[in-house]
């Protein structure tokens, strides 16, 4: 059964606005949401970087049934593993079963102020395997000590923990990560429709376990209006390859996005007020073997886009789409 999300974007809301979208979200019928963690924005134009774990906070009070992952963690440099365990054990107490913590490798743009480095993805693999069984040891209650190539833990326990066992979704947006989401996650999250991706997951441990797929939008009166709109505030979702892993500024981004038109995105994510575009993006990530697909929403019209999910697209999806996503290899 195919489900349905809402991105909560940090880099674009401030605080308060993201615990609204979040109850608003949950009010339009959302299933789920998740939340992106980040230090900065991926461009100066969308203005915003909250400390994830304060927001979340604020959305456990205003949600009753919304299921909240972080979209997604880094456990690996900017903030140590335990650390990251003890967040998310205190989070998933408040959310009473509804929270669960998606992580990844990162972004240079994140995880180097601390002046750390940036590794290379090797290392960084290897660090976020460190990272999970760090938490997960954790998560067990019990005296823990840790003693890996990267991280150390000495003499540690969590006292505070959900009732429920936390629950790890791992990202990946190539084989080798999808691989290691397969072995060590409860779950998969990406951001293409690609199927090989989604197949190597299941193939290497993950199936029956869900699969996230992050469908990006911009929702408008008019398709000049919502092209405008994703160029301004969205246009790094143009730069291609590992770019978006490697650069360190907004301004990098900037610089990298300078050639991207408003053309070339709308090539790849639908806008403005037609909802058989829409239809036809969020399939793709189903027929690509995704069971929930959460919608990122480009901008500040979150409220129109909200009208626009329950009036249109939520009922062309009930009809257009599989309720079991087509199967993959």
């Amino acid at each position: 059964m195919t489900r349905f999300g809402y991105a909560l974007s940090s880099e674009e809301h401030n605080p308060r606005d993201l615990v609204r979208n979040a109850a608003l979200a949950e009010e339009a019928g959302f299933e789920f949401a998740l939340i992106s963690d980040h230090f900065h924005p991926w461009l100066d134009d969308q203005g915003h970087s909250p400390f994830v774990w304060s927001v979340l906070g604020g959305i456990a009070r205003e949600t009753k049934t919304l299921e909240i992952g972080t979209g997604v963690t880094a456990p690996i440099i900017r903030t140590h593993p335990a650390i990251i365990a003890h967040a998310a054990a205190t989070t998933a107490d408040l959310f009473e079963g509804r929270f669960f913590l998606g992580v990844g490798t990162g972004e240079n743009l994140n995880e180097h102020i601390l002046g750390d480095g940036w590794p290379i993805y090797d290392d960084r693999r290897a660090m976020l395997v460190e990272a999970i069984e760090i938490m997960r040891g954790l998560w067990e209650g019990d005296l823990f000590s840790y003693r890996g190539e990267y991280y150390t833990v000495e003499n540690a326990r969590l006292y505070t923990l959900p009732a429920e066992p936390m629950r790890i979704m791992v990202a990946a947006g190539g084989p080798e990560s999808a691989e290691l989401a397969g072995e060590m996650g409860d779950g998969f999250i990406g951001t293409t429709p690609d199927a090989e991706v989604v197949k190597t997951f299941r193939s290497t441990g993950g199936e029956g376990r869900p699969t996230f797929g992050k469908a990006t939008v911009c929702w408008a009166r008019t398709e000049a209006e919502g092209a405008r709109t994703l160029h301004k505030i969205w246009r790094n979702g143009g730069v291609p390859g590992d770019l978006s892993q490697e650069l360190p500024l907004p301004r990098h981004f900037e610089q990298a996005a300078e050639l991207v038109t408003p053309e070339r995105l709308v090539e790849s994510m639908p806008v403005g007020p037609k909802v058989k575009r829409y239809v036809e993006s969020i399939q793709e990530y189903i027929d690509a073997g995704y069971d929930s697909v959460y919608i990122h929403q480009v901008g500040p019209d979150q409220e129109g886009f909200f009208t626009f999910w329950r009036d249109e697209l939520q009922p062309a999806l009930e009809k257009a789409t599989p309720r079991e996503p087509i199967a993959v290899g």
